[in-house]
């Protein structure tokens, strides 16, 4: 897949993150390109979601610049993020517990209303047309990740591998271009997996999404990513293909821990 003729969707330069007196992130430069499944790996404490963190505001980096469509997003608060079409899930699942299936997916729709109250108090033509364009695109999503089952049932009383696919089709239903996944497997067993293989790739090639996850599942990784890119002490340590870093010594070596 050559990228050469258009900027990349999401440029980083130069990212620096520390807390106290610790680097989490150091001078850290990726380029993700529209359309593509990009791996973040690495071993733990590496920098890996606090990169997705500094992305999507949770954190403000110490330095450098977040490009996203040649815009720089570095300084734009956290409620800003999502409107610009990028979304995320998390390594602990983050849903309402006691609501229905139905009503978080209608939470990750909220960015498309950016009408007023009243409109929504007397039902105007622009407050229904938005939403029976909601209750269409989370059809859409509830189809697709075949979350139909569970459509009225409470996040509570669900297996945890479905929650996972839950707040998966949540951050869909928010239409990103550039989509976060943070250790999507974690938790799934190996059936489980093999579906969400089949769905983050369904996810760039149906719905046209370009996704970053960062993920530990090397299994997960050799099915779905074009790139692998592999994060040590806040730092490239090594890119390519997913064999191409996965034989690479000095990934080896850090995950390991011994010194290359």
């Amino acid at each position: 897949m050559s990228h050469n003729a258009s900027p990349p969707l999401l440029d980083i330069q130069h990212l620096s993150l520390s807390f106290g007196g610790i680097q989490a992130i150091s001078d850290f430069d990726l380029k993700v390109h529209k359309s593509e499944i990009l791996a973040l790996i690495g071993p733990n404490g590496a920098g890996k979601t606090s990169v997705l963190n500094t992305i999507t505001r949770v954190f403000t980096p110490q330095s450098g610049e977040i490009i996203f469509k040649e815009r720089d997003i570095s300084h734009l608060p956290r409620h800003a993020i999502a409107s610009l079409g990028i979304a995320r899930t998390f390594q602990n699942i983050e849903l309402f517990e006691s609501a229905t299936v139905l009503d978080n997916l209608l939470l990750g729709r909220h960015r498309f209303f950016n009408g007023h109250w009243w409109q929504q108090l007397l039902r105007t033509p622009h407050f229904i047309q938005t939403e029976e364009d909601t209750r269409e695109q989370i059809e859409h999503i509830i189809d697709f990740l075949d979350l139909s089952p569970w459509r009225h049932s409470p996040i509570s009383g669900l297996p945890y591998g479905v929650r996972k696919i839950v707040e998966l089709a949540r951050a869909l239903c928010a239409k990103p271009e550039l989509l976060f996944l943070d250790e999507p497997a974690s938790g799934l067993n190996t059936e489980e997996t093999r579906d969400l293989a089949f769905w983050i790739d369904d996810i760039r090639t149906d719905l046209g999404i370009t996704v970053v996850m960062v993920e530990h599942d090397m299994s997960l990784v050799s099915a779905v990513a074009d790139r692998v890119v592999c994060m040590s002490q806040g730092k490239i340590l090594a890119s390519g293909t997913p064999q191409e870093v996965q034989s690479n010594t000095d990934v080896i070596a850090a995950y390991l821990g011994t010194s290359s």
